[in-house]
């Protein structure tokens, strides 16, 4: 039976890079796969994955109203799908969420979803709560604080390089916005080694 994957990280811990490496070695082998895109992420070319590296892959888009049973579904019809893949899955809602774990259950085609697991505010987002719950397979992808220990939360920080606390939890954004830390860091507010502490929220 085809499973549910969730490959979660804070930020810039190359998720998009490897989903692209893992789409590449399906297809290197005469597979097909499909990437899906929440539209919500605007910062590359519309209908398109890229990775800090710079390679990229076309993908395919939707909001949050859509069902994504029924679109891999349809594209499953046109030619066998051997991989789904989901770059940003934060951004899926909860049923979107069950909407792949029907995938791997009734089309029997593995699903490997990519995201973020907190916000910036330590909270998880809807979509990782949800893989967190209903997936299959968990796995960390690591990516290290400027401390040099591991960094598993992430900083949303204005231009000075100060932490924000406040705000929306969805706020589109890269390196401007946001920086990965470990968890003593996220609570100092510490975006930068040597950086001025700050209290980021009363945890």
């Amino acid at each position: 039976m085809a499973k549910l994957y969730f490959y979660y990280s804070a930020m810039n811990a190359g998720k998009s890079t490897i989903l692209l490496q893992s789409s590449y070695n399906y297809r290197e082998r005469g597979m097909r796969t499909v990437i899906l895109l929440p539209e919500i992420d605007t910062r590359d070319e519309v209908g398109k994955v890229t990775s800090r590296i710079g390679i990229q892959s076309d993908a395919v888009t939707f909001d949050t109203a859509d069902n994504l049973y029924l679109i891999v579904e349809k594209l499953n019809q046109e030619e066998t799908l051997d991989c789904v893949l989901v770059d940003e899955a934060q951004f899926l809602t909860p049923q979107q969420v069950r909407h792949l774990s029907d995938v791997c259950d009734n089309l029997d085609i593995p699903v490997l979803a990519y995201g973020l697991r907190t916000d910036f505010q330590g909270n998880l987002f809807d979509g990782s709560a949800q893989l967190l719950a209903w997936s299959d397979s968990l796995e960390e992808i690591k990516t290290i604080c400027h401390c040099g220990r591991k960094a598993t939360m992430v900083l949303r920080i204005d231009s000075n390089g100060h932490a924000i606390k406040d705000g929306n939890q969805i706020q589109i954004g890269g390196n401007d916005r946001y920086v990965s830390v470990c968890r003593q860091h996220f609570k100092q507010g510490m975006s930068e080694r040597g950086g001025d502490e700050q209290q980021l929220l009363d945890l």
